[in-house]
């Protein structure tokens, strides 16, 4: 995610899902200039503890969850369709050639620090990330520069074509603008300085709690501020949520989705969304640089039962990353559940059995953990032992960095393209290429994708793509999820996104 980075839940992303949990005092975030909107907070019970709060650096979906009410970026998905519309930008031109976007910047704008916002902190926040190479450098690879024109106006010099730039600056917080200097005069993994309707005010490890932004550009918020607590276990969630004890939860049993929806004491909504579950291994670690090795494992697994057990039906097994109805969708699926043709391939590889294989998931999202059960059950008959090692979600992200790894399964959340789905998990030396995968035709289909303008023919680059990533098994997909989310009933203003975003702007509680 976005790995649930963009969020990889190792997205996110975009979305890779990617959060921590941990302990810790209770951190000042410095988000002064609170006070405005109504008289009532909103609880919302969240199943993980955000890692950090710089937007620049984090790829976790719990930090995300946070970040989406406090920072803002040029353009902003909407919550419907997931076009991008805009937000600190008004309005953007595109030279005839495509390699100039210039862009008109949103006047009476202030940060949480009482400063003004203008043309030079979005110089200065794509810079910090080009230059620093954070998280989402790879979203800029096109950029050539990020000039002032004037203090209400950028331009964006690119060295090629890229349609899906919108998507790039403003499909989630990682690309958020923040102000000129504040990395060196905040410390923004625990400081937040936005332009959002919230504003940072305190972390800990039960709770993160955010106050209204009386200055917001947009109207200060109806809510008078947001505490997001941390409820692992889904159950404790919900009956949380049915206690009245918080009113919003996404941490929803799966098995209890159903029942849910005659439930009096709860508001339950659930979507297809833009995610998808996989599980990867790494090609440095033998057998697994195999790739027989890993077509018997992508042989041996029944993604309908992995999902069904997963989810209770709310999601649809899926070999590829994008989900069904989406125009780059593939129906590419070559593999299907044969233990007998597994053992076929495993014998082919010369690999001696038994293998013994550590899974690593993570408890903050249990999900995980269920659907690693299964798996394991469904290699141990082609003669692979199935270690399933259960960590908290920080020891995930660490060892997921280090390569400390022989698989992990996990999300990524928030794609709002197909590059989001594929480039940076599969491209040679890709930021989110953990596993180590690297196919010379790919990463040639992969690029000019990124810069195709026609969209047949964008379409046609990344089937093809696809097909290679899907037979090489440099990620073993899974399935797509629907979002699930539920809320006290009463509860007005709020909109559940296929994206996975979070936004508390409009919510007034009953």
């Amino acid at each position: 995610m976005r790995p649930t980075r963009l969020l990889s839940l190792a997205a996110v992303g975009a979305l890779s899902l990617t959060a921590c949990s941990g302990g810790g005092e209770s951190v000042d975030t410095g988000g002064g200039g609170g006070g405005g909107g109504g008289e009532e907070t909103l609880v919302a019970a969240v199943g993980a503890q955000p890692d950090q709060f710089d937007p620049h650096v984090t790829s976790a979906y719990p930090s995300f969850q946070v970040l989406e009410n406090v920072y803002d970026t040029l353009v902003v998905p909407n919550p419907e369709d997931l076009t991008m519309e805009p937000s600190l930008a008004t309005d953007w031109e595109i030279s005839e050639d495509g390699l100039t976007w210039t862009f008109d910047l949103r006047e009476g704008v202030t940060f949480h620090d009482g400063s003004e916002f203008d043309a030079a902190d979005v110089v200065y926040s794509y810079n910090r990330i080009i230059d620093e190479e954070l998280q989402n450098a790879y979203r800029f690879e096109n950029v050539e520069s990020v000039e002032a024109v004037d203090p209400q106006t950028v331009q964006i010099t690119l060295s090629q074509p890229t349609p899906n730039l919108l998507a790039l600056i403003g499909g989630f917080k990682g690309t958020a603008i923040i102000p000129e200097g504040a990395a060196e005069e905040y410390d923004l993994t625990t400081e937040a300085v936005g332009t959002g309707p919230f504003t940072l005010e305190s972390s800990d490890a039960s709770s993160t709690e955010l106050a209204a932004y009386e200055d917001y550009w947009g109207g200060a918020p109806e809510l008078a501020g947001v505490e997001f607590r941390y409820i692992t276990e889904p159950a404790a969630a919900l009956t949380a949520l049915e206690n009245g004890e918080v009113d919003w939860t996404d941490n929803i049993p799966p098995q209890q989705i159903e029942a849910l929806q005659g439930n009096e004491d709860v508001e339950v909504a659930s979507i297809p969304s833009v995610d998808y579950w996989y599980m990867s291994m790494n090609f440095a670690r033998e057998p697994f640089g195999n790739p027989l090795v890993r077509q018997a494992i992508a042989t041996a697994i029944d993604r309908e039962a992995v999902t069904e057990a997963a989810r209770f039906g709310a999601a649809q097994a899926n070999q590829t990353a994008i989900p069904e109805g989406n125009f780059f969708a593939s129906d590419y699926a070559p593999f299907e559940a044969d233990a007998e043709a597994a053992r076929q391939l495993l014998e082919e590889s010369g690999v001696e059995l038994p293998i013994e294989m550590g899974l690593m998931v993570t408890d903050e999202f249990p999900e995980t953990v269920t659907a690693a059960q299964v798996i394991a059950a469904q290699l141990e008959p082609i003669g692979i032992e199935v270690d399933v090692q259960t960590v908290d979600f920080a020891t995930w992200l660490d060892r997921q960095a280090q390569g400390d790894f022989d698989a992990f399964l996990l999300g990524w959340l928030g794609n709002l393209d197909p590059f989001d789905y594929y480039h940076s998990q599969h491209i040679t030396g890709g930021v989110n290429n953990y596993q180590g995968y690297s196919n010379p035709e790919v990463d040639r289909l992969l690029q000019a994708a990124s810069s195709e303008t026609d969209r047949e023919t964008r379409k046609e680059l990344y089937n093809e793509a696809v097909q290679m990533i899907v037979d090489d098994v440099s990620y073993l997909y899974l399935y797509n999820p629907n979002v699930v989310q539920a809320w006290a009933p009463g509860l007005t203003g709020y909109t559940i996104r296929p994206d996975k975003a979070i936004n508390f702007e409009d919510v007034e509680l009953p």
